[in-house]
């Protein structure tokens, strides 16, 4: 099948290289030429765990190509996915649909002959029967059908996530397109559901179920500052609860709040949206403003362990918003940073991937360290923000020899607690006492 995605993301490129592995020859068509050019020169320009390999093997067998024309990469295509950016309007929170709108009116001048539009884009209801508008009115005479195709795919983890889906979702009114979907799923018939639904139900399917996963996470970070104070332990209480099949064990991992392109974004804008239906969405209302205050919360946690210090020096292991991704938007490390940075402190900062990423949202307010003992040599606190697994490893004997005091602030409670009891470090961590 000859399949163009438009927008090179974390969505867009693990998909195109994912489809590509499937057999399929595909476009990836993004307006940015900066971008394309460093993609045609073999320069991956996102990290994602296991992407590097397939990049290289179907860019150089030729079954993966980028451009920045419509009008080479549109006439042709079988299938063209919509996978641009829906950002929150700065003031409203609903998704902005200004990217989707400007693709599909420049896609819809280039199509000749039947082809499926799929919108993999988190996008509000009603989204594909605009785009439909869209697409008739610039080229009347187009053969054509619109469907929902959302996108499940785990930064960090969207490579294992595109081969090793959970279900597939195809919002579909029209057989035709149905049947050109099923053949391009064919090689997951037997492994996942796949659930043919309408258009409009799709488009809700994603949102519901990003805003359901953003309260759970908010939901066992209540119980972890629960569990500080009654003496239990969060992930004794976790295991036991995600044992039961109605809830499940996925996301009941505490941390310092949820981050990253979607979970923030979609819930906004499934708030908004439900203010816009006059639908009372409270739970996933107080899902957002819970988690804001969350990450308020952890930046005064690390504070107070260094408020007798005049112009402390803290130590943060982390900037991107979870580990396997260099992606630092809407991030609870750079939140907890910039709430910190308020305050008379001196920040030095070492993320394996995401460096480059901060240093364009941070620019020279903080110190930048090429590696995780240069950030932590004369700390007065170490805080680790993001669940890298190299984190995992560190040598705690040598931190407390680098470490002006001993104190460690564990938001995602990555190091050996009983050794650092041992060593005498002053341990704050999530959801358990030492």
């Amino acid at each position: 099948m000859k399949i163009t995605v438009i927008g090179t993301g974390y969505v867009g490129l693990p998909t195109g290289v994912g489809l590509a592995e499937l057999g399929n020859d595909v476009i990836c068509l993004d307006i940015d030429e900066s971008k394309i050019n460093k993609l045609k020169n073999g320069e991956l320009t996102i990290f994602e765990e296991g992407l590097d390999s397939l990049f290289e093997k179907h860019t150089q067998s030729g079954k993966v190509s980028f451009s920045t024309s419509f009008a080479e990469s549109i006439p042709n295509a079988d299938l063209v996915i919509l996978a641009v950016g829906t950002p929150p309007h700065p003031i409203t929170k609903e998704a902005d649909m200004k990217y989707i709108k400007s693709a599909a009116e420049s896609l819809a001048k280039h199509l000749n002959q039947y082809t499926v539009i799929a919108i993999k884009s988190t996008v509000p209801v009603n989204t594909g029967d605009a785009v439909e508008n869209i697409i008739r009115r610039t080229n009347p005479t187009a053969d054509f059908d619109v469907i929902s195709l959302p996108e499940f795919l785990r930064e960090g983890f969207a490579v294992q996530d595109f081969f090793n889906p959970d279900r597939i979702i195809v919002g579909a009114n029209s057989k035709r397109a149905k049947n050109l979907i099923a053949d391009l799923y064919l090689p997951f018939k037997d492994r996942c559901p796949i659930l043919y639904v309408s258009r409009k139900s799709s488009e809700t399917i994603k949102y519901a179920s990003n805003a359901f996963l953003a309260m759970k996470i908010q939901y066992i970070n209540e119980m972890a500052d629960f569990c500080e104070t009654s003496g239990a332990d969060i992930y004794e209480v976790a295991k036991g609860m995600g044992l039961d099949s109605r809830i499940g064990a996925k996301f009941l991992v505490p941390g310092p709040g949820y981050g990253g392109f979607c979970f923030p974004k979609d819930t906004n804008a499934m708030a908004y949206m439900g203010k816009f239906n006059g639908i009372d969405l409270s739970l996933i209302e107080t899902t957002i403003k819970s988690n804001e205050r969350r990450k308020i919360n952890m930046a005064k946690r690390i504070l107070d362990m260094v408020s007798d210090i005049k112009n402390p020096t803290i130590a943060v292991l982390g900037s991107a918003f979870k580990g396997g991704t260099d992606d630092c938007r809407e991030s609870p490390a750079l939140q907890i940073i910039e709430i910190m940075l308020a305050h008379d402190v001196n920040i030095k900062l070492y993320d394996p991937e995401a460096m480059p990423n901060t240093k364009a949202i941070l620019k020279d307010m903080i110190t930048y360290c090429d590696s995780a003992y240069e950030a932590i040599g004369g700390a007065d606190v170490l805080a680790i923000l993001t669940d890298w697994q190299e984190f995992k490893s560190l040598d705690l004997e040598k931190i407390k020899v680098l470490m002006s005091r001993p104190q460690i602030a564990d938001f995602r409670n990555m190091i050996d607690y009983e050794l650092a009891s041992q060593l005498g470090f002053e341990v704050k961590s999530i959801g358990r006492k030492i």
